[in-house]
């Protein structure tokens, strides 16, 4: 009812994305960043006071060259890998395995942050709209978390669809407001952001390398701005055919449409002197007091008494930031089964659910952002201290092995004369990225440590270390169930059966028939008694059904039933002349959910001990009741049989 019905695998070729549908699905992120990008950098250049605000344009054009960098690269890395994988893949083939496992902790924790930032962010536009809101943040977050996680277990061509509306809606409205911004200016109209007139009180004075560093800082953090750019490359094996050029295709319409709006936005920002502040206190107002964002401020003062426009532009911010979240929900699980492919996470997430998506992967990502939003209490200040970190990460390695990677290629005898000159250019675009990341990194980890992004420093060496233990554990398994090259089936040359009884009736006789039918070399059977007046009708009901076997009965004056069994079993395992103990074990199946607490499930504490124990096989016969006979034959009955 929640996600639909199971589809074959057979029609994996319908979930592919024709580019209309990949730009909301994994370019929603990139583009909604720059609705806060403008507003990172203000709010950093506020802790120094107006007279520093102007310095946003050079933040934000080095932004933007570095955006248009970092979409060329990726682009090369598309038609380089169309297999997907992004940064982990690239990595692996180029720079080894301590690289790759690097980039991929920096991607997992990217992706959770990006969930958790992008959900907080569209809430944030609600309250602004709604300031009534802003004490349910939190509520709210984990309600929008547990929406997407929803649509994305329905599927990702299906949920698209779904996406496409808000995000294209975004877009529009954002240059239907620059439209209208330019005419009201051309106009000689005079606009002014509501906070326009409110000073900011200046925390220090800022001179010298303070004030370098200030503003490098201010660079860091409108570096959101690139967020979510690698998802596309990741993603390749989710687009139509050609694969590789309708990627690349998507990501170039993602840079131009990026670049443009964030200009925009930047723009207007300084043109209507938009003020923001992370504490109301600082411009001037009483603690508390709810703050508009940036990009309402503008869109607000740009639509004057067109209201609706604004609470449309409110609306589709909020959307596009909260469906933001949805560029994780596709990158973190195609990653995370590529990282079960190759061993370094459980195989579970390398299996695709019922609606062909990696559901698994889905499902931990909502579950880790959920807790990054709940011990954060939705506070979008604090979250995107966290951000950024990861992505310049994997950024700086994918590059790097993408300069590797061409410089092999031009090593190659087999490589056309023709293609060196191109293969020379996507050295030095990819070349120049990573030369730009790496700095990048450097300024971001300097200016953002101190500020809350350690945990991230911490979160990633722990993915690293844990990937690393998966991959030891699966190695470890596949030496010890491997077979000896002289190995082959081998027979027992001693088996023993043990018939394990709790009381003389149908599902007792049932397992001793099957016992008997396994043809031992010994077979008994075993029940454990509390008293002799037990032990004595036991051995009486044993008479009168005359099995054929041997019934030894195990006193047990505690009362225990597993204790005794186990140190009887471990005591025959151990025996001299004992090859192979099997241990059958009668256990009756109710039908309902409500039944099974009426039984004490001592078949299966036996079964969970049983494992452990070296040299035995448990067999469990299982006996149908009569409400597992109903329940079954409902089941498998047609839809006209189940209604009549």
């Amino acid at each position: 009812m929640l996600v639909g019905e199971p589809l074959d695998t057979a029609r994996l070729g319908e979930t592919l994305l024709p580019k209309r549908l990949a730009l909301p699905i994994f370019c929603s992120d990139p583009l909604s960043s720059v609705a806060y990008a403008t507003e990172e950098i203000l709010l950093i250049l506020a802790l120094g006071g107006v007279a520093l605000l102007h310095l946003t344009w050079y933040a934000a054009a080095a932004i933007v060259f570095l955006l248009i960098v970092v979409v060329a690269s990726y682009r090369q890395t598309c038609h380089a890998y169309p297999g997907g994988g992004g940064a982990y893949v690239v990595s692996s083939e180029n720079l080894g395995q301590t690289a790759a496992l690097t980039a991929a902790s920096a991607l997992l924790v990217d992706y959770v942050m990006t969930v958790a930032v992008s959900i907080v962010s569209g809430v944030s536009a609600i309250t602004s709209a709604v300031p009534s809101l802003s004490d349910h943040e939190v509520v709210l977050s984990v309600a929008f978390v547990v929406l997407l996680t929803l649509m994305n277990l329905r599927g990702v061509r299906e949920s698209g669809r779904v996406f496409a509306i808000p995000t294209y809606g975004f877009v529009l409205v954002i240059y239907l407001m620059f439209a209208v911004a330019a005419v009201r200016l051309g106009t000689g109209a005079t606009i002014r952001a509501e906070s326009a007139d409110l000073p900011i009180t200046p925390v220090d004075t800022y001179t010298g390398l303070a004030l370098v560093f200030l503003t490098m800082r201010a660079f860091a953090s409108g570096c959101t701005a690139l967020t979510g750019v690698e998802a596309i490359s990741n993603g390749v094996p989710a687009f139509r055919k050609p694969k590789a050029t309708n990627a690349a295709t998507t990501l170039a319409a993602m840079g131009v449409l990026s670049v443009t709006m964030f200009v925009g936005i930047t723009a207007l920002a300084m043109s209507y002197q938009v003020h923001v502040a992370a504490d109301p206190t600082e411009l001037g107002l009483p603690p508390g007091t709810p703050t508009s964002t940036a990009l309402a401020q503008i869109g607000r003062a740009t639509f004057g008494s067109w209201h609706f426009l604004f609470y449309l532009l409110q609306a589709v911010t909020a959307g596009v930031l909260i469906l933001a979240a949805n560029t994780a929900f596709n990158g973190f699980p195609m990653l995370a089964s590529i990282l079960a492919k190759d061993r370094y996470a459980p195989r579970q997430l390398f299996n695709r659910g019922d609606r062909l998506v990696y559901s698994n992967g889905v499902v931990l990502l909502a579950l880790a952002a959920i807790a990054l939003i709940v011990a954060f209490d939705a506070e979008l200040t604090r979250l995107i201290q966290l951000y950024i970190i990861g992505v310049f990460v994997s950024f700086t390695l994918s590059q790097s092995g993408m300069v590797r990677h061409w410089k092999k290629v031009l090593a190659s005898p087999a490589t056309p004369r023709e293609e060196r000159i191109h293969i020379h250019r996507r050295l030095a675009i990819n070349a120049v990225g990573a030369a730009l990341t790496a700095l990048v990194l450097v300024i971001v980890l300097l200016t953002k440590f101190t500020h809350g992004a350690w945990l991230v420093v911490i979160a990633m060496p722990l993915l690293f270390l844990g990937m690393k233990g998966v991959r030891r554990h699966y190695d470890q398994v596949a030496r010890q169930v491997a077979i000896a090259p002289d190995a082959g089936p081998r027979r027992p040359a001693r088996h023993h059966v043990l018939v394990l009884v709790a009381a003389v009736h149908a599902p007792t006789l049932k397992a001793i028939g099957y016992a008997q039918g396994l043809r031992p070399d010994t077979l008994t059977a075993v029940t454990v008694a509390a008293d002799e007046q037990e032990a004595t009708r036991l051995r009486e009901a044993w008479a009168r059904h005359d099995t054929g076997l041997p019934l030894r009965i195990l006193h047990s004056p505690y009362r225990e039933v597993v204790g005794p069994i186990m140190a009887h079993v471990e005591e025959l395992a151990a025996a001299p002349g004992t090859d192979m103990l099997s241990v059958v074990i009668p256990e009756y199946v109710v039908g309902h959910w409500w039944e099974q607490p009426l039984h004490n499930q001592n078949a299966l504490r036996l079964k969970a001990r049983l494992l452990f124990t070296p040299g035995v096989a448990v067999i469990d016969v299982p006996y149908l009741l009569e409400s597992a006979r109903s329940a079954r034959s409902a089941r498998s009955a047609s839809p006209e049989q189940r209604d009549a």
